[in-house]
């Protein structure tokens, strides 16, 4: 077999486990506070816990793309799951908010297995299959978001929310095991020079698309995570059922995850027809309307319906950023211009749930669907008006900033 498509077919499972295993922890986190002694502001905790492994994430980030470029991709996802495994599993045994702060911090300046499987397959894969490689990716990282709430939210409401961390623990790790022993890294030469996250901004800053890519991404990772803190004690409300407020947790969380699977592959048919660029615009047009309708509901169905249709829109958006990396870097920054774009991912992720977890706490909840809408509109006008940058990327005019 071709090696790149036995890395495609490798890292697609491990990063459909790690994306499980994410989503079997991190959306209950909120109702587990209460279970470990936090019965007072809790949406402020929530949204702290959810920034804290953004911004340290966020720091760490350029730093562990030096180190990459140093010593390959494929090292660094076998040290993110290694720790990834590690943390989670300690969270099965955290009695305070303080320990679980601290956790969260850990896995922000530790892991990153995701965008290094991003990365290595940006990098070792044709440039021809490059798009369809990446929407691949994020297919995996959908389907994993589809079983990982339903199973958590399954565990947690048999066993309890321990186990569910505990598990998630062990299915990271063989995530793991399955990139040390198929995934093979052979478009890698390693950097001699010493690394410099100045140079590589004064790089990216001399690229304009690259740049625009990145506060896009800053953007909507920012408007997608408003929303995670408050999301289960929204549920909660329209469900009514505090019992089942796990259970039922997970089977929403997973409707957009659901809509992804199974319309990600249209999207990605037709990015490689009309460009990237077009899809972002189009998925972030439904991923904004979308948001702003889930005001309008009040039943857990009605919510649960418009969910799902905001997902089939916006699972066009990640890919389609993804892909104008690709199409805006110059092959030699091309794992560089990945962990900028992780930076601004967790910039983004740090700032959402801060700003989330305080509306939530100052204003009815839905004022932060009406906020994390606006946020989508306004990067796909940013989008739309930057028509002539995009364009440049796909006629293949964009400099390479040397």
């Amino acid at each position: 077999m071709v090696v790149w498509k036995r890395n495609l077919i490798v890292l697609w499972i491990g990063v459909f486990f790690t994306s499980a295993s994410f989503s079997m922890v991190i959306p209950f986190l909120p109702i587990f506070l209460p279970q470990i002694g936090v019965h007072e502001h809790i949406e402020m905790w929530s949204g702290l816990l959810f920034s804290a492994a953004f911004f340290a994430g966020a720091v760490a980030s350029p730093f562990w793309g030096s180190i990459a470029d140093k010593y390959g991709r494929k090292p660094m996802i076998i040290r993110a799951g290694i720790f990834l495994f590690l943390i989670y599993t300690l969270t099965a045994f955290v009695t305070n908010p303080y320990q679980l702060l601290a956790l969260r911090i850990a896995q922000g300046l530790l892991t990153g297995f995701i965008p290094g499987a991003i990365a290595l397959i940006g990098t070792n894969t044709p440039n021809d299959k490059v798009g369809y490689a990446l929407s691949m990716i994020s297919t995996a990282s959908a389907s994993g978001g589809i079983i990982g709430p339903l199973l958590g939210g399954t565990i947690s409401h048999l066993v309890g929310n321990r186990l569910a961390f505990a598990s998630a623990g062990v299915i990271v790790f063989i995530s793991t095991i399955l990139i040390i022993l198929w995934v093979k890294e052979d478009n890698f030469t390693p950097s001699k020079e010493r690394g410099s996250v100045k140079n590589d901004l004064k790089i990216a800053w001399r690229n304009r698309p690259l740049m625009l890519v990145l506060l896009l991404t800053v953007i909507t990772a920012g408007s997608v995570m408003t929303i995670e803190p408050v999301l289960p004690l929204y549920i909660v409300e329209l469900g009514g059922s505090v019992e089942k407020a796990s259970l039922v947790a997970g089977i929403v969380f997973s409707l957009p995850g659901i809509a992804s699977a199974l319309f990600a592959p249209f999207w990605g048919r037709w990015a490689d027809k009309v460009g990237f660029h077009r899809v972002l615009v189009i998925g972030l047009l439904g991923g904004g309307i979308g948001t702003l309708a889930q005001i309008v509901f009040g039943s857990i169905w009605g919510f649960s319906i418009i969910r799902f249709v905001y997902g089939a829109f916006f699972c066009a958006v990640f890919p389609a950023i993804n892909g104008l990396v690709v199409k805006s870097t110059a092959s030699d920054f091309r794992g560089r211009a990945f962990s900028l774009n992780q930076t601004a991912n967790q910039i983004g992720g740090m700032a959402g749930p801060m700003l989330g977890g305080l509306i939530g706490g100052l204003f009815p909840v839905q004022i932060v669907f009406a906020t994390t809408g606006i946020l989508l509109l306004a990067a796909m006008g940013l989008a739309y008006w930057k028509t002539n940058a995009f364009n440049g990327v796909m006629k293949g005019k964009v400099a390479t900033g040397k």
